[in-house]
């Protein structure tokens, strides 16, 4: 039986009664720890995968000692500018040695929660839909007055189409009623000449009489 878990930021494959190092922790030499953060735990017979840890699951140590790791020398240099530079880094480091691996609520629980979700986001939809079908029947209801709206347009247009040739009809009325009237006064002018020509004949008959006359 083994188990992949996170300490300090980094991953470890741990068995029961294994030591192992890692980054200092706060804990002091002697106590006991406990990780949580369980990525992987193989039993032999079933293999549970966290996502992304495996809920319930621990990892139970117990701190041996504190120290510091091997000296790492850290070398730079720029060729061609006469730089060089060396540092040493020795880490601090926690030994402790893995007491136990226990998985409670493995596969089992997470199947069932699995199982829970599912069943409430198939029930979630269906209800959604009842609810996205009520509108879609009140729109359908609301369409039938704008029908309605535009069979009462079309006698508007009609009324308006009336009034217009009504207007138009008008106008040529009162266009050739003008034009009429502009006709008759040169008829009476015509007629006023005439009795221009009666008076003529009227003084010219007199000087015929004056002639007899004489």
């Amino acid at each position: 039986m083994y188990a992949i878990v996170e300490i300090a930021g980094q991953q470890f494959k741990v068995e029961k009664d294994q030591k192992i190092f890692v980054h200092r922790l706060e804990a002091e030499e002697g106590k006991k720890v406990s990780f949580d953060k369980v990525l992987l735990i193989d039993t032999g017979s079933k293999i549970s995968v966290g996502d992304p840890v495996v809920k319930g699951a621990t990892v139970s140590a117990k701190v041996i000692s504190h120290m510091k790791g091997d000296k790492v020398l850290v070398f730079k240099k720029k060729r061609r500018k006469g730089y060089q530079k060396l540092n040493g880094h020795r880490q601090y480091l926690t030994q402790i040695q893995i007491e136990g691996i226990s998985e409670k609520g493995g596969v089992e629980k997470k199947e069932e929660t699995a199982a829970a979700p599912q069943a409430v986001s198939q029930q979630k939809p269906a209800e959604k839909a009842t609810e996205v079908k009520k509108p879609a029947a009140k729109t359908a209801a609301e369409k039938k007055p704008a029908a309605k709206t535009a069979a009462e347009k079309k006698p508007a247009a009609k009324a308006t189409a009336a009034k217009t040739t009504a207007k138009k009809t008008t106008a040529a009325k009162t266009t050739a009623a003008k034009t009429t009237a502009e006709k008759k006064p040169a008829a009476k002018t015509a007629a006023a000449k005439k009795p221009a020509a009666k008076t003529t004949g009227a003084k010219t008959a007199p000087k015929k009489d004056q002639g007899k006359n004489k």
